[in-house]
């Protein structure tokens, strides 16, 4: 991966992705840095269109703006009920509104209209949009307090089922991989549009078969209701051809429990190897 060049400029970095984005980016930053490039990792809604609301100059608030990388969600995608179980979901797909609204899927659907209007946006102030959308993260917390995605994980690992229950088939992604994308598009001169960022889809079935065998001292929850959804899966090759190479669900899971561990969350932890 090509080294960022130029300032950076992350919001919400105490957050449970952002803060990956930070340690990457401090990595990175080993050597020196050149002023040829201004990279912004922003929430677009929340802060490129408050310029306007609080009467602000957008051309002299953002003439230094080069591109934006969104983070987005590959719910954006995935939310339909008309495509072919056989054939991968790309980056071409978007998630039906009206079926969000009918079954109130309620966080797919603001992920969806978020990045819509951001398109527009963009495309309207001609600014240069890349939108980044990872899958269910996990690995480890860097902030002290767990966000909900690591608190569903934690529970599931616990052998609560609530929260798991309505998860369903997903996809799983290591956080640092979703941290790494959003550097990796921005540094390429070509890259542009959406990038499905995701490693694993499984079924709720496989993960907790997989959590019990590989970590059998934990109480995995044993059986979920079943859920009648159509398989899907997605077509990650548009990032891989960036030079990504995903880390697996071991990786993803022996890192966040170690994390878990060390945090005080969980106590010693045996995995089957």
């Amino acid at each position: 991966m090509d080294q960022p060049k130029g300032k950076v400029c992350v919001t919400g970095a105490s957050g449970f992705l952002a803060s990956w984005l930070v340690k990457r980016l401090l990595l990175a930053a080993s050597s020196p840095l050149h002023k040829s490039l201004c990279i912004h990792f922003i929430d677009i809604l929340l802060t490129l269109i408050s310029c306007d609301m609080i009467g602000g100059d957008f051309e002299t608030s953002y003439e230094s703006l080069k591109g934006v990388v969104l983070t987005s969600s590959s719910s954006t995608v995935r939310i339909r009920d008309d495509f072919d179980p056989n054939i991968p979901l790309d980056e071409s797909v978007w998630t039906s509104v009206e079926l969000c609204k009918r079954f109130q899927v309620w966080y797919a659907l603001s992920k969806t209209l978020a990045e819509q209007a951001a398109w527009k946006f963009c495309e309207e102030n001609s600014i240069d949009l890349v939108t980044v959308l990872p899958s269910f993260l996990v690995g480890p917390s860097l902030p002290p307090d767990l966000c909900s995605t690591a608190s569903d994980v934690l529970g599931l690992l616990k052998g609560e089922t609530e929260k798991f229950q309505w998860h369903g088939q997903m996809g799983y992604v290591h956080i640092d991989d979703v941290a790494r994308t959003h550097i990796l598009v921005f540094e390429h001169e070509a890259a542009g549009g959406r990038y499905i960022c995701s490693s694993n889809v499984v079924s709720l079935e496989e993960l907790v078969s997989f959590l019990s065998t590989r970590y059998p001292s934990l109480h995995i929850p044993e059986r979920f209701e079943k859920l009648n959804r159509l398989h899907y899966d997605f077509d990650t090759s548009k990032i891989k051809s960036l030079g990504l190479k995903f880390k697996s669900l071991e990786e993803m899971f022996d890192d966040c429990i170690a994390s878990f561990v060390e945090k005080g969350y969980l106590s010693h932890v045996v995995t089957s190897q």
